[in-house]
């Protein structure tokens, strides 16, 4: 081979960085469509919408980012292909196809004795078919793909462009459907902002319920429970830095009420101890709340919560 033709280090690295960028956008894609399955077809017994909100976000960020990355290194190795034909059987470019090929192979394979295995077991609901389908259809795609890109012979073709504006075309639409599945930026910050105030919330709650245990009888204010040995202060709405409403409705019944961005259905408030944002300890509890001012009425039961009036500071002599 001519000096002039030999692969360079610059190859070396278009081809590495090709194929990284190629992996974890298939790897992105593949979260993606599966969290809007999940959220979509959510399952009664598994269904965490924190946990598919953060992989949509993280999804998407990662497709935005590396695809167009992937587009242009791809562009570039095909451009120096056309003008030196014989780099398409550079060695390093034909071990990355075939391992890729493997790769491939090897996701359709497992995609099907997974679907056999769980269909076997009775896992016969829309979200795990389409799922399966999903993973099958792009790992199917990508070795179609390869298998091609391995056996053209010419270098002078439409088809990469081609693909290309597929790819962008079916990447962008993805993403922005998130926006009407998961909701837009906005309201994942109102979604957080609401779980900071439900787990202000709580922690008011326990607090209260603590000083009733301790003195009998109920705070008159929030700023009561203020302890300098703990080091306890009441928090404050996140968004407004305005206190929480607090109201005594009679010896054992109280009220704290917030203002909330989103809504929060019965469904969602049973599962807050699973959610990344709402502590187990607050899971108990029924948080539900629709946009607007919401109340939270608790009752304290003296046969549950024990108050320590039976134990007697020990006098030092």
């Amino acid at each position: 081979m001519d000096q002039t033709t030999r692969n360079t280090p610059k190859d070396v690295f278009l081809h590495l960085f090709n194929i990284f960028t190629f992996y974890i956008n298939i790897i992105a894609f593949i979260t993606l469509l599966i969290q809007y399955i999940d959220k979509l077809f959510p399952d009664a017994l598994n269904y965490y919408f924190d946990n598919i909100s953060n992989s949509v976000t993280w999804a998407s960020s990662v497709l935005l980012v590396s695809i167009p990355a992937f587009i242009i290194t791809s562009w570039l190795l095909e451009k120096d292909i056309r003008i030196m034909p014989e780099k398409k059987d550079f060695r390093l470019r034909k071990w990355l196809l075939y391992f890729t090929l493997f790769l491939s192979a090897i996701t359709i394979v497992v995609d099907l004795m997974v679907f056999v295995f769980k269909f076997l077991q009775g896992e016969i609901t829309i979200r795990f078919f389409l799922k399966i389908f999903v993973v099958l259809l792009v790992a199917g795609a990508v070795f179609a793909y390869y298998m091609w890109d391995l056996k053209r012979k010419s270098t002078k073709t439409n088809v990469l462009k081609f693909l290309a504006i597929i790819l962008s075309v079916v990447v962008l639409g993805s993403v922005i459907a998130g926006f009407f599945i998961v909701g837009t930026p906005k309201e994942q910050r109102n979604r957080r902002l609401d779980a900071q105030r439900i787990q202000d919330l709580g922690m008011i709650q326990s607090q209260i319920i603590s000083y009733w245990q301790q003195k009998e009888k109920l705070p008159e204010n929030l700023a009561i429970l203020q302890n300098d040995i703990s080091g306890y202060i009441s928090p404050v709405d996140p968004e407004t830095k305005q206190s929480y409403d607090y109201r005594i409705k009679s010896d054992l019944i109280f009220e704290l009420c917030a203002n909330f961005t989103t809504i929060l259905n019965q469904n969602e408030s049973k599962n807050l101890g699973m959610y990344n944002n709402y502590p187990s300890v607050y899971a108990p509890q029924n948080w539900a709340h629709a946009k607007g001012l919401t109340c939270f009425e608790r009752t304290i039961d003296p046969e549950l919560y024990k108050t320590n009036n039976n134990i007697k500071p020990e006098v030092v002599k």
